[in-house]
């Protein structure tokens, strides 16, 4: 990320929230978390220097957030940080967000480091293409790390328009030498390339997003035009490294989801054209849920959608994905109590050769800030063509145990 922008723009948005005449009037709310997580692998890795089975680590996390009395000012500030035992590619620290915010009658201006999502897939999430993944974290793409920006957005009666500059670019997060779930190849961040012209100080994206609903429909469409959030990874033969190359992309993506009575159909889509081909990739498909299960009123939903993506299997012309003709089946139970237990589990199958990935979720509240979390991750059946063949001895199960204050 551009040094320049966090040393000029994050201090001056700090500043003017709270030397702003209001500040000294308005409202504070500040809280935080600390988590104990320990990763237990089923076995071995399956890489030289790779830690063994047990990866223990501790995250913290603190949200300070201030809103003048008039509303018309916000100012949010959410520092991120994990300390691992095992990989120090995964100890890091991140500012998730941090920016001010002014909120008018129809327009509304964001600056600072911001988290935007798009989208409402379940399996896969096609369009959500402004934040970078942080990926020590996990491989599902689901944490992000802060992206600076400048937001305009204004609400009318015919739907949400908002744009984004994104005036700096942040690089994925890739596992250390002795870290699980990574390529045969270690990825050195330091050989990072983009497109001439461009590197992570100079070079500006740019986002517009439209979205609205009419009568069961929520319809989303999005344009984006910068350099791609996914990496090839082009091999370094002189550092026995991969190196990962960003290329400028454009793109444009639609989401939807209809609504009727116990079903959610849902919908994703992209065109994205690069200096190599002009490809498009969808996810569908639907969550039916059965309310009141249970005498204590628990829901199970039952979800379902295919996966398709057209890049080219080439990776030296595209990043690549596991992503392509695969069938994502799950089901998510909430038992809708005062500890708000729930599960969630599915099994993602490509269709073509059968290889297979699972992903099982549970979390429920203890008392008034503890909460207990269970998450298992498996690979099954996986052909040795397929990306998933490189994490078949990386099952594992993680327990995390949250303090909130």
């Amino acid at each position: 990320m551009s040094r320049l922008f966090v040393q000029s723009i994050l201090p001056l948005t700090a500043a003017l929230a709270l030397t702003s005449p209001e500040a000294k009037a308005g409202e504070w709310d500040v809280s935080g978390s600390a988590g104990v997580e320990a990763r237990t692998f089923f076995e071995k890795g399956l890489l030289p220097g790779q830690l063994d089975t047990f990866q223990p680590s501790l995250e913290l996390e603190m949200d300070a957030r201030w809103q003048s009395d008039d509303r018309m000012w916000d100012f949010v500030m959410i520092p991120y940080g994990r300390i691992d035992a095992k990989d120090d590619g995964r100890s890091h620290f991140d500012m998730r967000e941090a920016y001010v915010r002014w909120n008018g009658d129809d327009w509304t201006v964001r600056a600072g480091l911001a988290k935007v999502y798009w989208g409402v897939a379940e399996s896969r999430h096609l369009v959500d293409i402004i934040n970078q993944s942080d990926s020590v974290e996990d491989i599902d793409d689901e944490d992000k790390l802060g992206q600076p920006m400048l937001e305009i957005s204004t609400i009318r009666d015919w739907g949400q328009l908002t744009g984004y500059v994104m005036p700096a670019f942040r690089k994925r997060t890739f596992p250390g030498e002795k870290g699980r779930l990574r390529a045969p190849f270690l990825v050195d961040n330091d050989l990072t390339r983009f497109d001439e012209g461009r590197d992570e100080n100079a070079g500006v994206d740019f986002a517009l997003r439209y979205s609205h609903y009419f009568g069961d429909w929520d319809v989303g469409v999005s344009l984006f035009h910068g350099a791609d959030r996914e990496a090839r990874l082009v091999f370094d033969a002189d550092r026995g490294a991969f190196a990962p190359y960003y290329d400028d992309i454009s793109q444009a993506g639609i989401d939807l989801q209809y609504t009727k009575d116990a079903w959610l159909w849902k919908f994703e889509g992209i065109v994205r054209d690069t200096a190599f081909e002009t490809f498009a990739a969808a996810v569908g498909g639907f969550e039916y849920t059965f309310y009141g299960i249970t005498d204590a009123g628990a829901d199970l939903g039952v979800l379902m959608e295919y996966q398709y993506d057209g890049r080219t299997s080439d990776p030296l012309l595209a990043p690549q994905t596991i992503a392509d003709n695969d069938l994502f089946i799950g089901a998510r139970l909430a038992f809708n109590d005062a500890e708000d237990t729930d599960f969630l589990g599915g099994i993602v199958t490509d269709t073509k050769d059968g290889s297979m990935s699972g992903l099982v979720e549970a979390s429920r509240r203890f008392g008034q800030n503890w909460v207990g979390e269970i998450e298992g991750r498996f690979f099954m059946n996986t052909d040795p063509g397929n990306l998933l063949h490189g994490f078949r001895r990386d099952s594992h199960i993680t327990l995390r145990v949250t303090r909130y204050f």
